[in-house]
């Protein structure tokens, strides 16, 4: 149906009568051979059948009891709530100081390096001083990654103790 249609019948379209309705629709069956060709009476429409509510639950299903004891426990800060996050600060401290020794160790042991080896210090990679590309470059990529390791880590942690309030 296109526009012009509905501009000849003055612009307002009449809705389909069955929409939302369940009607069945009915297959015209083919004449058989000898059979008269006149309209058999048309059957009465049956009311649609009647379809059975469902139950819709989109809120979280409710929380067992030891998952709000651990949050009122964290809540009033009550001992046992204070050493969970005691558990949880040591955990993330112990990540982040053994990143750190990660970091520090190589980037500590180039000035070292250079000290006590001169030959190494002199040398040359397409005209640029070693000591130059390991001092001045090398750093950002490792402190980049050592970042992003770090915060997954963290992550991880936090979840874990999420996890363990609400279970």
């Amino acid at each position: 149906m296109t526009d012009d249609f509905y501009r000849r019948i003055g612009g307002i379209r009449e809705p389909d009568p069955t929409l939302g309705k369940n009607v069945p629709r009915k297959q015209p069956s083919a004449p058989q051979p000898g059979e008269d060709q006149q309209p058999s009476p048309q059957p009465e429409p049956q009311p649609p059948p009647k379809i059975r509510r469902q139950r819709v639950v989109l809120a979280e299903p409710s929380r067992s009891p030891s998952s709000l004891r651990a949050r009122v426990e964290l809540e009033q800060q009550t001992s046992w709530g204070e050493l969970l996050i005691k558990d949880l600060i040591k955990v993330q401290l112990r990540t982040g100081l053994l990143l750190t020794a990660l970091v520090v160790l190589p980037l500590g042991a180039l000035p070292l390096a250079f000290f006590l080896s001169p030959d190494f210090a002199e040398l040359r990679l397409i005209g640029l001083p070693v000591a130059w590309l390991l001092l001045g470059v090398a750093p950002f990529p490792l402190l980049f990654g050592a970042g992003l390791w770090y915060n997954r880590l963290a992550e991880r942690h936090e979840r874990d103790f999420v996890d363990m309030i609400e279970n």
